[in-house]
């Protein structure tokens, strides 16, 4: 829920697709486009495509930058500067405080860290610089740098989030350690190697291009460095299978057209590109019933009379999200939507 290059599920000739079967983790991915032939009529065609696609590109970046320009005031004043899940105990009450749902995002920014192996001292010691791709109004990268004394970059499409977590990390007299631009999560604007931790916290599912978003994750880490991904995914389809069930793609379908996804992919899909840039120690895990209590609370917030003012006062964009919201309670109870983790490490 955080602000990166997004594609409306209407533009998949611009995403993956996990529902094939592929021959190597290196074509995993790949554009359609890709695929064009030399010959004078593909190249034609080529041509044509490669312009509709620049031309999407642009389109979904000022998309999902007006989305998330629209209805991050909305969240901010609902459920505070963490725009992602909380982390729950498995059976969790829904009926928690508003501030035991904020304890539970600190906890999922803990746990994942934890999952990753920064556990001691030692570890953290060695976090300097940290970029937070996808940053939203900037939570993780403030509690980063607060708590290991780095300094952590943010970059999000959207102005709108740039600004406010500048003004926040200001007001929080962290503006020395923190700062926030604008830049596309796919041509991140740094030079190779430069972090000690690479955090992408609930954005890789807004990415059309995973194999893209995962080399752009891989080039910006430091040797040694740690990369973690959380984030949504469909389920790891069992031997055999090529493809979701059409009733199970018709609930992401739906999800896309409010929340800008492109096609979804799974944990497998993910731990399958990260072991073709030979990372060292990948691990990924399902933390679904984790995070099953979110979305009732988060309906729950939304139905009080402050919820109900700020949602109409935000604007389509937040009221179609608002009404899309039971569809990731069934995607998430019917077993199609993963939340899912996926770490791992550098080589030195």
């Amino acid at each position: 829920m955080e602000a990166t290059l997004a594609a409306p599920s209407s533009l998949t000739s611009l995403s993956f697709r996990t529902n094939a079967s592929f021959g190597s983790p290196s074509l995993l991915f790949r554009s359609p486009l890709s695929s064009v032939s030399m010959t004078t009529t593909t190249t034609a065609r080529g041509n044509v495509a490669v312009a509709a696609a620049a031309t999407s590109t642009e389109a979904l970046r000022k998309g999902i930058a007006e989305f998330y320009n629209e209805t991050s005031g909305l969240w901010e004043d609902i459920w505070g500067d963490h725009m992602h899940h909380g982390f729950y105990d498995p059976d969790s009450s829904v009926q928690l405080s508003d501030s035991g749902h904020r304890e539970a995002q600190i906890r999922m920014i803990e746990e994942s860290l934890r999952f990753a192996g920064v556990t001691d001292e030692e570890e953290e010691k060695k976090i300097k610089k940290v970029v937070d791709v996808g940053c939203g109004i900037g939570g993780s990268s403030r509690y980063l740098a607060s708590k290991f004394g780095a300094e952590c970059i943010g970059i999000t499409l959207s102005p709108v989030q740039a600004k406010r977590a500048n003004d926040l990390a200001a007001a929080q007299s962290l503006s020395h350690k923190v700062s926030f631009q604008v830049a596309d999560a796919l041509d991140q604007p740094f030079e190779d190697g430069k972090f000690d931790l690479v955090w992408s916290m609930e954005s890789g599912e807004h990415m059309p291009d995973k194999d893209k978003f995962v080399k752009e994750l891989v080039r910006v880490a430091a040797p040694g460095g740690r990369i973690i991904i959380v984030t949504w995914c469909h389920r790891n389809l069992s031997a055999g299978e090529k493809a979701l069930q059409p009733w199970e793609q018709n609930i992401l379908d739906k999800i896309c057209k409010t929340f800008y996804l492109p096609a979804w992919c799974s944990t497998d899909d993910y731990v399958k590109l990260l072991q073709s840039h030979s990372l060292q120690d990948i691990k990924c895990a399902d933390w679904s019933e984790n995070v099953a209590p979110f979305w009732p609370a988060v309906i729950r917030t939304a139905l009080t009379w402050n919820g109900l003012v700020s949602l109409l006062r935000s604007g389509m964009k937040s009221i179609k999200g608002a009404l899309t919201m039971p569809l990731m309670i069934e995607g998430y109870k019917k077993g199609v939507i993963k939340f899912g983790i996926i770490t791992c490490q550098k080589p030195l």
